[in-house]
């Protein structure tokens, strides 16, 4: 059977864009947080934690000092990190126009205000010399997105912040497991590096996030604020061996806590973590070998020596593409090949847009890249077999 002959297309099992890898011994956890009686947090939401700490040193990385947060999402966590750094109005935060909206969203939550930059067109990452220009004496922190799972420019980043005394807060929603310079992402200096465990990332527990700081009052202040503001947790009144009902609310806090059953998730897809990197690794040098010759830019794999996570495979077609990129997706979903754009930028956004009066102009590289991107499938459980499949409908209509 022909993969790009329209009359064979629906015959054919939908690929879809991403898809979790969920084991045996992940469904087992969680079955037996099912049947332990605890099931939000708990001593799976801690052992998760904990090994999390420990996964992030087992390269030789420096982790001393390191306290990791389980949270629901990776929203709260940099939420919470701003929060606990004392982001409010009148300051500005930095971040890039490229991003989902939850990047720059926190920012508002806490009454600030966010100023987009644009990305350096060859890593899709932000730009370290437009962080630089867009300082004002109102700018408190820098928020990078590691754009792909291709860390930014981190070295750059935290010479800026140093110099002119600002916070830098990591969002590494894509970044698991990245290293910068040879480090792993999460042991960099920033003040807090905050990862997802959405369905789609390179690891899941279905919703979820870490946030790692070294600054342990940043810690202590976001595990109070992650369960509205409390003195003590659930767990800690609940096990107690004595009695311990009482617990006081030292501010307005949130609910941004991890469930045990997400957590046990977690235990077990953290254990597989480098086995699923080295599988996405293996999807992208596939594509990167079948895709040379067309009219399209491949994306970037990063310094020598660096690990990118290959959370997303961002295709980008040339100017010559006889398709556009929209035509290009259609044409895909004929062929039952499911696939996204990531992003369509901020400044494009009503919100962002109309808030602080954005053009298109003012971003040329993100703009130029929305334009013409796509992201192709890319999962642990997908079969060599399943690349050949898009790089051949690709092929039919490009080549």
């Amino acid at each position: 059977m022909n993969p790009t002959d329209p009359s064979a297309s629906s015959t054919l099992p939908f690929l879809p864009f991403a898809l979790p890898e969920i084991g045996e011994d992940d469904i087992a956890e969680v079955v037996d947080t099912l049947r332990s009686g605890w099931i939000t947090t708990g001593p799976k939401a801690k052992r998760f934690e904990a090994d999390f700490l420990a996964w992030l040193g087992d390269a030789g990385d420096d982790i001393e000092g390191l306290h990791c947060i389980a949270v629901n999402s990776a929203t709260a966590g940099l939420h919470l990190a701003l929060e606990a750094l004392g982001i409010g109005p009148g300051d500005e935060v930095i971040t890039t126009t490229h991003t989902f909206t939850a990047t720059a969203e926190v920012v508002r939550y806490l009454g600030a205000d966010v100023k987009l930059v644009d990305i350096d067109p060859a890593t899709l990452n932000i730009d370290p010399a437009l962080v630089e220009a867009a300082i004002t004496p109102a700018t408190r922190a820098i928020i990078p997105v590691h754009y792909a799972g291709l860390a930014a420019d981190m070295p750059a980043i935290l010479a800026i912040a140093q110099r002119h005394g600002l916070k830098v807060v990591e969002d590494a929603a894509h970044a698991l497991p990245s290293t910068s310079a040879g480090a792993r992402v999460g042991t960099l200096g920033s003040a807090a590096t905050v990862f997802s465990f959405y369905a789609n990332k390179t690891i899941t527990t279905g919703e979820g996030g870490m946030l790692v700081t070294r600054d342990a009052e940043l810690a202590r202040r976001a595990r109070v604020m992650r369960l509205h503001g409390m003195s003590r947790d659930a767990f800690d009144r609940f096990t107690a061996k004595v009695p311990s009902w009482y617990y006081e609310i030292v501010a307005p806090g949130f609910k941004y806590n991890l469930t045990d059953i997400a957590a046990a998730l977690g235990i077990h897809q953290l254990k597989k973590a480098h086995a699923f990197a080295q599988r996405r690794a293996a999807i992208a040098a596939l594509y990167h070998q079948a895709l040379q010759g067309l009219p399209v830019i491949l994306p970037p794999s990063g310094p020598a020596g660096d690990l990118h996570a290959w959370h997303l495979y961002v295709l980008r077609l040339a100017p010559q593409s006889p398709l556009s990129r929209n035509a290009l997706i259609e044409h895909l979903f004929e062929q039952r090949i499911g696939c996204s754009v990531h992003y369509t930028p901020l400044h494009l956004h009503p919100y962002w847009r109309d808030r602080y009066s954005l053009r298109a102009v003012q971003f040329p590289h993100s703009q130029q890249a929305y334009d013409a991107m796509l992201s192709l499938p890319i999962y642990t459980s997908m079969t060599d077999a399943d690349v050949r499949r898009v790089c051949a409908a690709l092929r039919a209509v490009l080549g």
